[in-house]
């Protein structure tokens, strides 16, 4: 095959006329492939443990010790395999090129499925970064809240009336944001990955090792094994919006090729995918285990929504208020990550549109005293400002942590993580239909499909239920 001389592969061909089409990634020359399968475990773990790790604890509280800690299980599952049949598709035979690399998730579409399935698929990424970014606003709002009320419990005592609200907070974030939406594009912002990863890594332990402490301190193991007890109906609509929230804190199938793309070969890219997300993916499980099981240990019916926000921790508030910065610190840099990739679409698009318009193209030099010299784009500054409102509107509409959560993972696990990957693998393989392989993966791929629409409408109706409680 020659693999070794790929390392230092063109663009994918298919791609290079394509005017106007968004790709998630834009086309970049050759480049020296030097990642390995470390580096791609640590892309791995850095993309999925986010603020979904956050709301584990009261997933397990509503599923109970046995269907909870199964649930988490299925998913990893679920992820692994979708992992596995999307690192086969890194690479697409072509009769004229030879093997092509397909740089990312919508490149690997485009070309195995067409550009029409690309554009449905591409509706769906976008709607995934741009729910994202409400989440994010919701959860740092909620963090800087709870770091005002931790104080507040600390200097008045735990039986205070401390209750504040979070539009003041959403506004905030969002003028943040739009300052740093201007930001050209994602090689600007790298530096915000790499602070942001280390911030989720510190509160994913705080809240674990506060969770061990206070069942260590409790010396009792509470919880049962059917979940907080309710009615049947309450029932099912919380069970729902709880395999909602952990199908958010799983997948990472839109960056997996970008990973894969990092990596040099031989050996072949997609093994050395393969033992990444298997080794990834069981140590993001252990991980997920340890904060639900122990958030759910300590707290038992009484588990809170947001592991760090709920305050069934009051002490030592320093620690929690770090957790909370350290949550804030994130999801500011998480936001970026999660929107840059659209901002570098639209500008893309409107460039190609509209290369003569002076609003789009142009750009203005803007000198602050003791600040760096900025250079600003009228478009860039009113569509990223228009954009970062509006997720921060939709935010204050709707702020409520776990059933954002839960329809966001649920509105988006199914096509993304299950029915793209299974139809390019069927493509690339040429799986005819009916064939037992066929049988076994359109299975798969339906099972998934009712789990995700059980878990979307409950995570819908506890979403109208709270904004209309």
């Amino acid at each position: 095959m020659g693999i070794e001389e790929e390392n230092h592969d063109h663009e994918n061909p298919l791609l290079q006329s394509r005017s106007g089409f968004p790709s998630s990634s834009p086309v970049q020359p050759p480049f020296k492939r030097t990642g390995t399968l470390w580096t791609a475990v640590a892309h791995i773990i850095t993309g999925v443990i986010g603020s979904g790790v956050l709301s584990l604890a009261w997933s397990l509280a509503q599923l109970g010790w046995i269907a909870g800690p199964l649930s988490m299980l299925f998913f990893a599952f679920v992820t692994l395999l979708s992992s596995f049949l999307l690192s086969n598709c890194h690479r697409s035979p072509h009769p004229e090129h030879g093997p092509i690399r397909n740089r990312s998730y919508l490149e690997a579409v485009h070309t195995t499925l067409g550009e029409k399935t690309a554009w449905v698929c591409g509706l769906f990424i976008q709607i995934n970064l741009y729910g994202t970014g409400i989440a994010y606003v919701i959860t740092s709002a909620t963090s800087m809240r709870a770091i005002q009320i931790s104080n507040c419990y600390h200097k008045y005592g735990h039986e205070a009336t401390c209750e504040f609200g979070n539009s003041l907070f959403m506004l905030l974030f969002g003028a943040v944001q739009v300052v740093m939406s201007q930001a050209p594009d994602f090689h600007n912002i790298q530096w915000l990955s790499i602070v942001a990863a280390i911030m989720s890594f510190a509160y994913s332990t705080i809240g674990i090792g506060l969770g061990a402490a206070k069942v260590i301190g409790d010396g009792i193991v509470k919880g049962s094994i059917e979940g907080v007890s309710m009615s049947a109906a309450q029932k099912v609509w919380s069970v729902s919006q709880a395999l909602g929230d952990i199908a958010f804190a799983y997948p990472y199938s839109i960056i997996l090729m970008e990973i894969q793309d990092t990596l040099k070969s031989p050996p072949p890219e997609n093994e050395t995918m393969k033992k990444a997300s298997t080794m990834a993916i069981c140590i993001t499980t252990f991980f997920y285990l340890c904060c639900g099981g122990f958030g759910y240990a300590a707290f038992g019916d009484q588990t809170p929504g947001n592991l760090l926000t709920g305050f069934g921790f009051y002490e030592p508030y320093w620690l929690i208020d770090f957790a909370n910065a350290c949550i804030v610190i994130h999801l500011v840099g998480g936001y970026q990550v999660f929107s840059q990739p659209f901002f570098a679409i639209v500008d893309k698009w409107f460039g190609e549109k509209f290369p003569d318009s002076d609003f789009i193209n142009s750009h203005y030099t803007l000198k602050l005293p003791w600040l760096p010299t900025l250079k600003l784009n009228l478009f860039r500054l009113c569509f990223r400002t228009a954009y970062v409102a509006s997720t921060t509107a939709i935010a204050m509409i709707f702020p409520y942590f776990n059933q954002v959560l839960g329809v966001l993972g649920a509105l988006n696990f199914w096509p993304l993580s299950i029915y793209f990957p299974v139809e390019m693998y069927c493509v690339q393989r040429n799986i005819r239909a009916w064939t037992s392989k066929w049988i076994v993966l359109q299975i798969f791929s339906i099972v998934c499909l009712l789990v995700t629409m059980i878990a979307l409408i409950g995570s819908i109706e506890g979403l109208l239920t709270a904004k209309f409680s």
